[in-house]
């Protein structure tokens, strides 16, 4: 939960001035609704402002007595005004509908398209309730408040220049009476939106950290029943969602008193000129009834958009934090991905690709992987691996045994691109890897885990995961092959079969099988099988091994072992430990060398 989330600092940064701008930009697509709306503010503002006119002319032709044409022509502009009003209000209503659907359809879609591209180590420090966060409630925020933000803009600055102005025309000192006030106004609003900004950045923040308990208290249900952890559980959900209340309540109590105060101050320069012109039409002099009565509505409209605008602000300000993640977001970029040389190699050998080559127009076929001199560390002060060398040929199947953090995954995740190494190079073909596709490499991977997850769906959908154009002779095939096909066949529906969210209604040695049966579907040219086997029962580990043995020939294949079983069938056996290989070579060799794989043989094969 803490592991990944930004810290108050993070939170409380300096505000990126370009941020909207470029949230504005993602919204390109949309401009033609966005320009209905902004014009639709505009048109909407001169209707507005022109039926305070219409009335006191209205008021005035009926006071003096005025001919019954004019009453009518005042009153047929006074009904097609209100006419005009309806209209304009549809037709941006519409327009906002399209621009914030669409705008936070793109943005989801970006965000959900950026997460697939970025690399491992992004998501070991960025935890679930955090991306989520980041896809649903940051992209409707933003997209929510796009649509209104253009129209009050557009609407509140015509409005306020065409009411002004129309004020300083009827009276310019009753005008001045109310537009003093404006000052104070701007001083107010730019206090209040570094106290809002404070506060809905925190409340966004502790809203990730929120999402994320509820996620580890789901996924973690059965861990928390089985130590009866429910009450530590209770308390730290009740500690994030206290902050949560916390800071809430502070944004919400500051949006409160910002908008009465706004509302008090634009009064103020209400009553003032209320005041002064009741005295000139005592005096008898000044404004006609019925122009006092239309600078009135002007008055008591001028502070109208000045409250939507300083609302508007508000809502600018509570969602920049979720405008400055989700463009955070979108703009990482991944750490492992094609150099622009591989990119235009790509490119070029899609123009005329030859037979049998890869996407980069390199050999498709993987002979020969070797590590030579690779260092890796999370932290350089805490190495993984040490100068490593390694060479892997065709048709070869290694087995990496050794104490746990020794090195092994880290190997394997090596192998797959999933890090690169911090020194050295992996070179394929006697290539370095990185001068390859990684969409290549990683295509040619069959991956099997300890704990494989299953997507919810069917049976033959999760087969099919990676080869989604699979027949279903061809997924039943895969199913034989690794000897899943009896298994599957009784089930209730078959390959029909629903398996549940992460595979939870088959247990763990059929989740097994079935991703085994996914892996040979795509025919990779590199098999790794971390501890494949380690989470079954001995009789699904005899049918998975069988498989194993089945699709292994002529392919590489790297294995953590657990089991004695994986570990005697290999053709190489590699000690890794402290990050090293302190010993290779086959069961028999290493038995008979006395060294540190007979010790951890005794210690953990012995009695397999």
């Amino acid at each position: 939960m803490s592991q990944g989330t930004p810290h108050v600092e993070d939170v409380l940064g300096t505000v990126d001035r370009r941020l909207w701008r470029r949230i504005l930009g993602h919204a390109r697509a949309y401009k033609g609704a966005a320009y209905a709306m902004m014009a639709g503010g505009v048109i909407l503002a001169i209707v507005e402002s022109l039926l305070p006119l219409v009335t006191g002319l209205l008021i005035d032709a009926v006071i003096g007595e005025a001919s019954t044409s004019r009453i009518t022509w005042l009153g047929v502009a006074y009904a097609g005004l209100s006419v005009s009003f309806c209209v304009i209000v549809w037709w941006f209503i519409v327009a906002a509908g399209k621009l914030a659907t669409g705008l936070a359809h793109d943005l989801r879609q970006a965000s959900f398209q950026r997460l697939q591209e970025l690399e491992f180590a992004y998501f070991d420090v960025q935890p679930a309730g955090w991306l989520v966060s980041r896809l649903t409630s940051d992209c409707r925020k933003v997209a929510s408040l796009m649509p209104w933000f253009l129209l009050d803009l557009c609407w509140g600055a015509t409005f306020l220049v065409v009411v002004g102005g129309g004020m300083l025309l009827i009276d310019w000192v009753l005008g001045l009476c109310v537009l003093a006030v404006v000052p104070v106004l701007v001083l107010v609003t730019i206090f209040f939106q570094r106290k809002l900004l404070r506060s809905s950045r925190l409340m966004r923040k502790t809203n990730s950290e929120l999402t994320a308990v509820y996620n580890e208290g789901i996924t973690g249900l059965w861990t928390t029943k089985s130590l009866s952890r429910e009450p530590e559980n209770i308390g730290e959900f009740q500690t994030v969602s206290q902050s949560m209340c916390n800071y809430s309540m502070r944004n919400s109590i500051e949006t409160s008193i910002f908008l009465p105060i706004v509302t008090s101050i634009s009064g103020m320069g209400v009553g003032i000129a209320l005041w002064v012109g009741g005295v000139q039409i005592q005096d008898g002099e000044g404004l006609s009834i019925g122009m006092l009565i239309a600078f009135m509505q002007y008055a008591v409209l001028f502070a109208m958009p000045v409250r939507e605008l300083a609302a508007r602000i508000s809502d600018l300000k509570g969602a920049q934090a979720a405008a400055e993640r989700i463009q955070g977001l979108l703009d990482r970029e991944p750490e492992i991905a094609d150099s622009e040389e591989v990119k235009s190699r790509i490119t070029a050998a899609a123009a005329g690709q030859r037979h049998g080559s890869a996407a980069d127009g390199g050999d498709h076929r993987i002979e020969a992987i070797d590590f030579r001199d690779v260092s890796f560390w999370y932290k350089p002060e805490e190495p993984v691996l040490e100068h490593l060398d390694l060479s892997i040929a065709a048709g070869e199947t290694i087995a990496l045994v050794g104490p746990t953090g020794g090195g092994k995954t880290t190997i394997a995740s090596l192998l797959c691109r999933f890090y690169e190494p911090c020194e050295g190079g992996i070179f394929i073909n006697g290539i370095e890897y990185r001068k390859r596709s990684l969409h290549w490499l990683q295509s040619s991977l069959g991956i099997v885990l300890q704990h494989p997850h299953l997507f919810s769906g069917t049976v033959a959908r999760n087969i099919a995961y990676g080869q989604p154009e699979a027949t279903m002779e061809q997924i039943e095939a895969a199913a034989r092959t690794v000897e899943a096909h009896d298994f599957i066949t009784q089930l209730a529906d078959g390959y029909e079969f629903e398996v549940g969210e992460g595979g939870s209604r088959l247990s763990m040695g059929q989740r097994q099988l079935i991703a085994l049966a996914r892996a040979v579907l795509a025919d990779p040219q590199v098999f790794v099988m971390d501890e494949a086997t380690s989470s079954v029962d001995t009789e699904t580990e005899h049918h998975i091994q069988r498989g194993i043995e089945a699709i292994l020939e002529g392919r590489i294949a790297v294995v953590i072992a657990h089991r004695l079983s994986t570990v005697r069938s290999a053709d190489r056996i590699l000690v890794i430990q402290g990050g090293k290989i302190v010993e290779q070579g086959s069961h028999e060799a290493l038995l008979k060398a006395d060294g540190a794989y007979q010790a951890l043989y005794r210690r953990h094969f012995a009695g397999s």
